[in-house]
């Protein structure tokens, strides 16, 4: 039974842990994103055919 418990215990916190890591990913390739954008949309006018 205690095996059982410290296994569960394991599986819980790098639950958390990668839960916290896709978070943050998540959020900093967002903010990238947005900004790239905005560069883009910016240059636009730049451009001549």
């Amino acid at each position: 039974m205690e095996k059982l418990y410290n296994k569960m215990t394991s599986v819980g916190i790098s639950s958390l842990v990668m839960g916290i890591i896709t978070i943050v990913a998540g959020i900093g390739i967002g903010v990238v994103m947005i900004v790239n954008g905005g560069r883009l949309l910016s240059g636009k006018k730049d451009i001549t055919f």
